[in-house]
């Protein structure tokens, strides 16, 4: 005899949500999403379930972002980070020339996405070029972009430098080297 008053205590318990639920204070035929329910206001039979719409799909994945700040050589561009972003004058246009040990002291500026200009960065100049292990290099003016390993945010050391075999600049806003 327990199990079976234990039986019906469950089964008005569930009867008793399921009334408690109808008795939201939406308008009737609407549910909580504003969709419109086909449920008849005073039955016991609950709205068909519907199936989720799937999530939008996203857009375009934004890209690196290319900002400009002042620096000792005048205003210059920068990663989103902050990294002081340099050319390198060896490399033809949208030819990068910079892998291996190179790389690894000059680290491309790569992108997942389209490539932002932010400040007096000119989106118009900012472009892309795929690198030997297919990653995607951020170009400014036809000019492969890189950072220097060994410098921080806000740091510019390496302008007018002659290493890798090639000269590194600072670039401005308008593409081309820094002063020297």
């Amino acid at each position: 005899m327990p199990a079976a008053r234990t039986a019906l205590s469950a089964l008005a318990l569930a009867a008793g949500l399921l009334v408690a639920g109808c008795g939201d204070d939406e308008p009737t035929g609407a549910s909580a999403t504003g969709t419109p329910t086909s449920a008849t206001p005073g039955t016991s039979e609950p709205p068909p379930p519907t199936t989720p719409s799937p999530p939008p799909s996203p857009g375009p994945a934004p890209g690196t972002t290319i900002v400009t700040g002042d620096s000792e050589f005048g205003v210059m561009l920068f990663d989103g980070n902050g990294q002081a972003i340099y050319l390198f004058d060896r490399e033809r246009p949208n030819s990068p020339d910079c892998y291996d040990e190179c790389a690894a002291a000059w680290p491309p500026v790569l992108t997942d996405g389209t490539p932002q200009a932010d400040g007096a960065a000119d989106s118009a100049l900012l472009g892309t070029t795929q690198r030997r292990d297919g990653t995607v290099q951020v170009t400014y003016a036809g000019h492969p972009l890189y950072t220097y390993a060994n410098e921080g945010p806000g740091e510019v050391l390496c302008h007018d430098v002659f290493l890798n075999g090639g000269w590194w600049y600072v670039i401005t806003p308008e593409g081309g080297p820094g002063p020297v």
